[in-house]
């Protein structure tokens, strides 16, 4: 199969496979409005199976999500056609509204204008949790 190269936008590749779908919801690709292709299982010498996104437009993605996510994921950003910039996405230290925390006595719960802010707390076990209430976050 076949997916032509883009001459202007973002590909998300390295994704584990399986993890694309989510990847793809969590972004909320469906809704920019341009043209988004995605490959699933595809394979790697790297990783044997992985999936790929391609972003054709020049579109902020928020890497917080990809971090979240998949970290280890990288996003290529092709400009006419050449490949100007490529970044490993880890973990991130901070998530500022990607997740929402569950605790129905967390202060977000009441307080709706409130930003819903994790913590990474264990980065082995990929762990985040609640600033105002120290909840463990769900995982994705």
């Amino acid at each position: 199969m076949n997916v032509d190269s883009i001459q202007n936008g973002i590909v998300i590749d390295h994704i584990t496979a399986g993890c694309g779908l989510l990847l793809y919801e969590q972004l909320d690709l469906g809704s920019l409005g341009v043209p988004v292709a995605m490959m699933l299982g595809v394979s790697s010498r790297k990783l044997r199976k992985k999936d790929i996104i391609k972003i054709d437009a020049p579109v902020n993605v928020n890497t917080d999500v990809i971090g979240f996510v998949d970290p280890g994921a990288t996003v290529n950003v092709i400009r006419d056609g050449v490949l100007v910039e490529k970044r490993t996405i880890e973990m991130p230290e901070r998530l500022v509204d990607v997740i929402k925390c569950k605790n129905p006595r967390c202060i977000t719960s009441c307080e709706q204008e409130l930003p819903h802010v994790f913590r990474l707390s264990d980065k082995e076990r990929g762990e985040y949790r609640c600033v105002y209430c120290d909840t463990k976050a769900e995982t994705k």
